[in-house]
C-alpha cells in the first residue's frame, strides 16, 4: 500500500501508447507525442473503456500465479516436505506474516509480490492482491471523478464504463476486508499535497459503503454485455466482462460476510449471525438467482460428467475453464504455465514432471466427503449407521465428488506406455497410496493417503503427455461459481429467517432447496431428515456440504475464520490415513477393495489464538499515519 501510495498519488495523466496503464514510472518515461490529455482520454466510450480495462488485469489468478501454487489454508491442504516457503506452511506455523512477500523468500504468494504490474507480460508471477487492489482503486477514483468529461457518449456507454469502476471499487474493497477487517474505504482521489488521515472503519461500516456500490453497479450494468449497443462491437467476447448477474453475487456475499460470526462479533461482540445482513444476502442472491432460473441470464451449473469444465479445459475445447457456471474470474495468460506447473504440483513424482513439491488433501478433510445415500462419515474408522459405510471397504458408496476430487489407493494413473525397468509397471500405472505404497513419499508424493485430481485430467503426468502437453490443457479455479452462489442463499436464508424454510422474498426456494440443487447434480440424495429438526442441526451440515462441494477452491480458510472455528478442533488438525490392503487390487473397481488396520494419523496440529482470525497488516504501512492501526495481537 505505501508503495502505491507514493505512486497513485503523484500520478493523473495517461498515455494513449496502451489502454492498459502500467505504473507512474513507466509512463513518465514516454515520449511526449504519446500523452492524452484527461478531456481525450476521457471523452468516449472506447477512451474510457481501453482505461477501465486494466482494472481486469488486477484481478489476481490466484490458481496460477506461481510454478506451484498455494491458495487452500485451512484444514483442507498440506503439502509434501520438498518445500516450506508457501504461506500454507507459515500458517501452520501460526506465522500470519507470511503473506507478506519480505517474509516469503521466494516470493511465491499471490496476496504481495515486490513486483507487482498491471502488465500481461511473460511473468506471471507479479500479480498480487494488495497491490493491485490499493492501485485498483486509486484508478477508479480517478474514472469516478473524471466521467463529467465522458461527453461524447450515449447514456448507455456511460452506464457500463460507472458500473464497471462501481463494482471494481466494492470488489477491491470486499477483498481486502475479508483478510485484514475494516479499512479505510477510498471512495475519492488522495491528494497528494495533504497528509493521509483516514481512519480504519469498523467491518459493518465498509460493508455498508461496498454494498451501496454493488448496489448501483447491479443496478447500471447488463445481464448479457452482447446485448448492449458498445458491447456488439466486441460480440462473443464479453465473458469476463462485469455484468448485474455478479454485482449482486458479490452484493449477496458482502452481506453474508458481514453478518458472518467473526464480523459479527468484531463490531458487536457477538459470535452469532447478525440476521439483518443474513436476510439482505439472501435477498441480493434470491435477486439473482430468480434471473437466472428464469431464463435471463446465460449461467447454469454444468453437468456432474461436465464437472471438470469448472476448473480445466482440454486441447478439444479451447475455451477458457469457467463454462457456464463461473459467476466471476479474471483474464487468463498462458496454458503452458499452468501445464508444467498447476498440473505438476499434484500427481506424485514416481509419474509426473514438475516441481517436487506436492499438494496433498488431508484426510481429516476427506472425510466430509460422506456417502452417495447423503449421510455423513464422522471419521474414517466410524460413521453413521445408518450410512452404509463399512471402514474394511471406506471407498465404497461414497458420494460421487470424492471419485471426482479424490484420487485413492488402487485407481489407475497411467493409461500410456511406462518405459521404467526398474520396478513393476503397475506400481506406477495404478496408485499405491497404502501405507509404504510407491505413491507414498513424503518429499515428493503423498503423505497423506491421497492425492488431489480436482483441477487435473489424471492424463497430466509424464507417460500420457500427447493429452496435455503445452496449450492443450488449460487449469484456472475460477473466485465464485454459481454452486457457491446456491450455498451462500441456503447459508443467508437460514440464518437471516432462523429457519430451515428461510427463504428469500424474492425467491422461491428455501435454504434446504438451494442445498439439495447441488447435491441433486451430483447425484447425492437429499438432506436427511435427521438434520432437518432445527436451524443449529442443518447448519452443520450445509456447512459440511459447502465444504465438500467447494473442496480446495480456496474457500475454506475464510469460511472457517468468519465462522469462528479456525481455533477449534478439530479444524485444527491436519491427518494422514494409514492402512493396509485386504486383497489383490481390483483394477476394475478400486471402490471395492477391502482395507485392513485403518486408523488416521496426526501431521500438523496448529495452535491459534484469538489473533489469527485477521491477518496482520504490513509494518510500513500501519506506521504511516495513526489512524491506519494494526490488527489485534500483531
Amino acid at each position: 500500500m505505501k508503495k502505491y501510495i507514493k505512486i497513485i498519488l503523484s500520478c493523473g495523466v495517461l498515455s494513449a501508447s496502451s489502454s492498459l496503464m502500467t505504473s507512474c514510472e513507466k509512463y513518465l518515461d514516454k515520449e511526449e507525442q504519446s500523452i492524452l490529455s484527461a478531456e481525450d482520454a476521457f471523452k468516449n466510450f472506447n477512451n474510457f473503456q481501453g482505461y477501465t480495462e486494466e482494472l481486469y488485469h488486477c484481478i489476481v489468478n490466484f490458481s496460477n500465479n506461481y510454478y506451484t501454487n498455494s491458495f487452500n489454508w485451512g484444514e483442507d491442504e498440506i503439502t509434501s516436505t520438498a518445500g516450506n516457503y508457501h504461506f500454507v506452511h507459515k500458517i501452520d506455523q501460526g506465522n500470519f506474516w507470511g503473506w507478506q512477500s519480505q517474509h516469503d523468500g521466494w516470493a511465491s504468494g499471490w496476496m504481495e509480490q515486490p513486483d507487482f504490474t498491471t502488465e500481461m507480460n511473460d511473468n506471471r508471477t507479479n500479480k498480487d492482491l494488495w497491490n493491485a487492489a490499493w492501485y485498483g482503486l486509486r484508478k477508479v477514483s480517478i474514472g469516478l471523478e473524471n466521467m463529467d468529461l465522458m461527453t461524447e457518449a450515449t447514456q448507455e456507454e456511460r452506464n457500463l464504463i460507472k458500473g464497471q469502476l462501481l463494482f471494481f471499487r466494492g470488489w477491491f474493497h470486499h477483498r481486502l476486508m475479508e483478510y485484514f477487517g475494516g479499512l479505510p474505504y477510498i471512495d475519492h482521489v488522495l491528494p497528494s499535497d495533504e497528509p493521509l488521515t483516514l481512519p480504519r472503519l469498523s467491518y459493518h461500516e465498509c460493508a455498508d459503503l461496498a454494498a451501496a456500490d454493488f448496489k448501483e453497479a447491479a443496478n447500471l450494468l447488463p445481464i448479457n454485455w452482447d446485448e448492449t449497443n458498445p458491447g456488439k462491437r466486441t460480440l462473443g467476447k464479453n465473458g469476463l466482462r462485469i455484468n448485474k448477474i455478479m454485482a449482486l453475487a458479490y452484493l449477496g456475499k458482502n452481506y453474508l460476510w458481514a453478518g458472518s460470526p467473526l464480523m459479527n462479533y468484531s463490531v458487536a461482540g457477538s459470535r452469532t449471525y447478525n440476521a439483518e445482513y443474513c436476510q439482505k444476502a439472501a435477498e441480493a442472491f434470491g435477486e439473482m438467482l430468480s434471473l437466472i432460473e428464469n431464463g435471463q441470464a446465460n449461467y447454469a451449473l454444468v453437468p456432474f460428467d461436465k464437472y471438470y469444465l469448472n476448473f480445466y479445459t482440454m486441447k478439444e475445447n479451447w475455451a477458457l475453464p469457467g463454462s457456464t457456471e463461473a459467476i466471476f474470474r479474471g483474464p487468463y495468460k498462458a496454458a503452458n504455465d499452468t501445464h508444467y506447473g498447476t498440473s505438476k504440483q499434484y500427481i506424485p513424482s514416481l509419474v509426473s514432471d514438475g516441481d517436487a513439491l506436492k499438494f496433498l488433501p488431508t484426510a481429516n478433510y476427506v472425510n466430509y466427503y460422506g456417502m452417495k445415500n447423503g449421510l455423513p462419515i464422522d471419521d474414517m474408522t466410524k460413521a453413521d449407521p445408518e450410512s452404509g459405510y463399512d471402514p474394511q471397504y471406506p471407498w465404497k458408496d461414497r458420494d460421487p465428488r470424492f471419485y471426482n476430487d479424490i484420487l485413492f489407493d488402487g485407481v489407475k494413473v497411467v493409461n500410456g506406455t511406462i518405459t521404467e525397468t526398474d520396478m513393476d509397471k503397475d506400481l506406477r500405472r495404478y496408485a499405491q497410496l497404502y501405507t509404504d505404497g510407491t505413491y507414498r513419499n513424503i518429499q515428493n508424493g503423498s503423505q497423506t493417503g491421497y492425492v488431489l485430481r480436482k483441477f487435473i485430467p489424471l492424463t497430466a503426468n509424464k507417460y500420457d503427455r500427447d493429452y496435455d502437453w503445452g496449450t492443450n490443457l488449460h487449469i484456472y479455479v475460477p473466485y465464485m461459481r454459481l454452486a457457491d452462489v446456491y450455498l451462500m442463499y441456503a447459508e443467508a436464508a437460514l440464518m437471516g429467517y432462523n429457519s430451515i424454510s428461510g427463504k428469500a422474498p424474492n425467491y422461491s426456494k428455501t435454504a434446504v432447496d438451494a442445498v439439495n440443487i447441488i447435491r441433486e447434480r451430483a447425484g447425492v440424495d437429499n438432506v436427511n431428515n435427521k438434520f432437518l429438526g432445527s436451524t443449529e442441526a442443518f447448519l452443520g451440515e450445509l456447512r459440511r456440504e459447502r465444504a465438500v462441494e467447494l473442496a480446495f477452491e480456496g474457500h475454506r480458510f475464510n469460511d472457517l475464520r468468519r465462522w469462528l472455528l479456525i481455533t477449534e478442533q478439530p479444524y485444527t488438525i491436519k491427518t494422514a490415513v494409514e492402512f493396509d490392503r485386504g486383497g489383490e487390487n481390483n483394477i476394475d473397481d478400486p471402490s471395492q477393495n477391502r482395507i485392513l488396520n485403518l486408523r488416521e494419523r496426526v501431521l500438523v496440529e496448529r495452535k491459534f489464538s484469538n489473533k489469527h482470525y485477521w491477518l496482520p497488516l504490513k509494518v510500513d504501512d500501519v506506521n504511516m499515519y495513526p489512524e491506519f492501526g494494526q490488527n489485534p495481537g500483531w
